[in-house]
């Protein structure tokens, strides 16, 4: 039964690729069984001729008649798989049946012979193909109509001295042999899972399949080529299917072969595939995107392609959003970096003259506000050239062009500049200021200037969110080829979820104590970028009330070699680098 089971299986497959490709659906499962009856009739047709008009009117009419017999019936089966159109050949097909099994009855001996029982096969086989009452009704008066006649052509010379032997008990027989067989593969899995072709599964896949065999030709081609390729199937066949890969493509196509015939149950690769044009007015190569799986299937692989428009429109909208994404921040950071070059000549020229007149370069002031107001103009003015360096920093960092000039000096010394450089805002808060690096931290190779604002930045924050009488330290030690420096205070430490924002420009940690200082949020970001440029880390732990800790990792031997600028050109940050220091996590320590 097993063996039964593969045979009709691949029969109805056979059957399958006769149906016309716009048919889907239960008009082709009833297309195809009537293909498979017109295919087979004819041979029932034929043992008929042989079995009774030879023995009456010789061998030259009998080849007539088997001739007839297939001619017409094939005929029938082939304007099916060509039109697509089965009621009208169905409906013909049972009125030639009808006259057939008349002029078998009359030439057996009439109805006293077995042969009268091929009449039954007019409506059961009506009903097996369409499965609708309708069906059986016109099946049923097609045997009625082949039993009347019988009697007409009982007169006609190849029936007039026809007897009923038990001879003709192999026609009904062979044909219910059949039947009987087909029914219990019905009944026992289903008609149309028992005998389960290719078809169905593209359908549902909506995809063309194809046998591939070890050396990657193309052996077998299913029918929805037509309508997904609108190819032939026989055109993909060979190396045909690798001709159309696009050139891009080919390489990822034979490695997922490659890996197949190594022992890989499954690989998939995208690819593109030229399809033919569909009109004059096409232009360029035509290809599309397609997805294509290999499943191993014995000592060949199954190829499965699927229309994959989907997937790339979706990348192609993702590259969109990320070029507009690229050029609006390539925006921002011209309009940032043009608005604070203006801003740094007058700037400069207000610092610079409020420092003449805080001096009395040109005479004493006659009332004391008028000096406490010029310092206030100067502070104000410093304050204001310090953000716009900020910016600016931020800014080359963040594009790439920041240059950093690596060299050793002891790292002892960039603290000690830190300290004094600090020393009057420490004060002024009475902060006590430790300082605790250890003696073998000796040299590291950085960029000093760098460094430096790492360290102020940091001691900055520190102090400016530690309460008066607080601790602020710098410590630092040297742990194998890296140099690990930190700065922790006191202070009023920061929320885990509020450590992802940490670093991001322009961005302020807000509550109640924060707003009472002034800030722009570019202090961490800048340590943030510098960090990144020298190959470093940077984490932070905090927690509300319990201080912070910032601790960056410098490796001493300076950040990996680059190629040098050219002339006239800045040393710029890989990209990989760029998005590390845009979107590199700060972590909230356990």
């Amino acid at each position: 039964m097993t063996r039964y089971g593969e045979f009709s299986g691949a029969v109805a497959g056979g059957c399958d690729r006769l149906v016309h490709p716009s048919i889907d659906g239960s008009e082709r499962l009833r297309q195809r069984r009537l293909v498979g009856l017109l295919l087979a009739a004819p041979f029932l047709v034929a043992g008929a001729g042989v079995v009774l008009v030879s023995a009456n009117l010789g061998a030259a009419p009998t080849f007539a008649v088997i001739f007839a017999a297939f001619s017409l019936s094939w005929l029938a089966a082939l304007l099916v798989a060509a039109t697509g159109t089965a009621a009208s050949i169905g409906v013909a097909s049972l009125g030639v049946g009808a006259v057939t099994a008349g002029a078998i009855i009359a030439a057996a001996g009439g109805l006293t012979s077995p042969a009268a029982l091929l009449a039954a096969a007019l409506p059961l086989e009506a009903l097996w193909v369409w499965r609708t009452r309708k069906a059986a009704l016109f099946g049923g008066l097609a045997a009625v109509a082949a039993l009347l006649l019988q009697g007409l052509l009982g007169a006609v010379p190849f029936a007039e001295s026809a007897t009923a032997s038990a001879w003709h008990w192999l026609l009904p027989v062979a044909w219910l042999a059949t039947f009987v067989a087909r029914a219990v593969q019905f009944a026992g899995h289903g008609a149309e899972q028992a005998a389960a072709p290719a078809a169905p599964l593209e359908q549902v896949l909506r995809a063309v399949v194809l046998r591939v065999a070890q050396n990657g030709d193309v052996v077998d081609v299913s029918e929805q080529a037509r309508t997904l390729l609108r190819l032939q199937p026989e055109l993909l066949l060979g190396t045909a299917l690798f001709d159309r890969i696009h050139v891009a493509d080919r390489v990822g196509y034979l490695c997922a072969l490659a890996d197949m015939r190594d022992g890989a149950e499954t690989r998939q690769v995208e690819l593109l595939l030229r399809l033919p044009r569909q009109s004059e007015s096409d232009a360029g190569d035509n290809f599309r995107p397609f997805a294509l799986e290999f499943i191993k299937a014995g000592v060949e692989f199954i190829a499965i392609v699927r229309n994959n428009d989907t997937v790339a429109e979706l990348r192609n909208e993702l590259a969109k959003a990320t070029d507009a994404v690229k050029s609006a921040e390539l925006a921002k950071s011209n309009f940032l970096a043009a608005v604070s070059h203006e801003l740094r000549t007058p700037l400069n020229a207000i610092i610079g003259f409020s420092d003449m007149l805080l001096h009395e370069m040109f005479g004493k002031f006659q009332e004391p506000r008028q000096k406490e107001y010029v310092g206030i103009v100067r502070e104000s003015g410093q304050h204001l050239l310090e953000v716009v360096n900020s910016i600016l920093d931020v800014t080359k960092i963040e594009s790439g062009c920041y240059a950093i000039n690596p060299e050793p000096f002891r790292f002892r010394e960039a603290v000690d500049m830190c300290a004094s450089m600090m020393a009057l805002q420490i004060e002024a808060k009475a902060l006590d200021l430790a300082v605790e690096v250890a003696a073998g931290t000796g040299e590291v190779k950085a960029d000093r200037r760098a460094v430096q604002q790492m360290l102020i930045n940091l001691v900055s924050n520190a102090a400016k969110f530690t309460p008066d009488g607080g601790r602020v330290e710098i410590g630092a030690k040297r742990l194998g080829s890296r140099l690990h420096f930190w700065v922790s205070d006191t202070g009023i430490g920061i929320a885990q979820e509020d450590l992802s924002r940490l670093g991001t420009p322009f961005t302020q940690i807000q509550n109640d104590y924060t707003r009472r200082f002034e800030g722009t949020g570019l202090g961490l970001s800048l340590v943030k970028g510098l960090v990144a440029l020298h190959d470093g880390a940077m984490s932070i732990e905090s927690a509300p009330g319990e201080g912070t800790t910032v601790t960056i990792s410098l490796p001493i031997e300076g950040p990996a070699l680059r190629p040098e600028p050219t002339k006239g050109e800045v040393m710029r940050l890989p990209a990989d680098r760029i998005r590390e220091m845009r979107n590199g996590p700060l972590r909230k320590a356990s």
